[in-house]
């Protein structure tokens, strides 16, 4: 099980990505459903400031410093700069809690902002910020995820397997590769609708759809499934993941979702129902 979350429009809004130990917004809620997964987290990416995306952070914070788990681990949350909400939100979860006992570091970032996850010569991860549209005074961001990965040049793709090996024996591996960053997660966060170029080349896509149908929708700052549907057709994402499902399709989610599947026949759909516990 590599990621878990749980969403429910209004409500509440979060999402862990256990490989590199982030946590994507934290609403109400999460530290009594992540348990003692809680102390694995080492950062919380917040997509903006509304209530049921950040809720949860004073309990999270609280539990860890409290608890008889794993105190000990430093705890970095990245947020929109500038966005008033998370600044005093952060401010008074300091103030109530000035005896903490692990390193709480608060990154304001911007539009485009790089954040190294992992660095090494096998292994380079890191997260890119990027603007999204919600809400016309508050700022939003989404997150990609990318890795760093090497492919055959483009002078050697012809050549058999046995003259690529002796190449790479000769010369070494860096000599017939080159590296290039894969984008192997997006997270949309809350948004009216992602860009095609934000998100065509994206393995997994974790898109906002508080609305399953597009009579419902009142105001331009929620995506609905129909637009959503027709954003990814014809591109190279492998698994789509709908959240933030408003709670009045509860009842009929999975049959208004499966109306869909066959338009989808190359990527694999999924969505966070809004009364359950999401795992993948």
């Amino acid at each position: 099980m590599n990621i878990i979350g749980y969403s429910k429009a209004l409500y509440t809004t979060w999402v862990y990505y256990s490989p590199e130990r982030i946590l994507f917004d934290a609403g109400e809620g999460v530290s009594t459903m992540m348990n003692n997964k809680i102390y694995a987290i080492k950062h919380i990416f917040l997509t903006h400031g509304h209530v049921d995306h950040i809720s949860g952070l004073w309990s999270l914070i609280n539990t860890r410093n409290n608890a008889m788990g794993d105190r000990g681990k430093d705890l970095s949350i990245y947020y929109p700069k500038g966005n008033k909400g998370i600044e005093e939100y952060l401010t008074f979860i300091r103030k109530v809690n000035s005896d903490l006992r692990f390193n709480l570091n608060i990154y304001p970032i911007e539009d485009g902002s790089e954040i190294i996850l992992r660095d090494s010569k096998q292994n380079k991860k890191f997260i890119r910020a990027f603007k999204v549209k919600h809400t016309q005074n508050e700022k939003s961001f989404g997150y990609h995820v990318f890795e760093e990965r090497k492919k055959l040049k483009k002078e050697f793709q012809n050549l058999s397997q046995n003259e690529i090996a002796e190449l790479a024996k000769l010369y070494g591996s860096d000599y017939i590769t080159e590296k290039y960053n894969s984008k192997i997660l997006t997270f949309s966060g809350d948004t009216y609708l992602l860009k095609k170029k934000d998100i065509e080349d994206t393995e997994i896509l974790f898109h906002e759809c508080t609305f399953l149908n597009k009579n419902d929708r009142k105001y331009n700052n929620h995506a609905t499934i129909e637009d959503i549907v027709e954003l990814v057709k014809d591109t190279k994402i492998k698994k789509l993941i709908l959240y933030h499902i408003s709670g009045r399709y509860l009842r009929k989610v999975e049959s208004i979702i499966s109306r869909y599947r066959y338009e989808l026949e190359n990527i694999e759909l999924y969505y966070i129902k809004p009364d359950k516990l999401f795992k993948l």
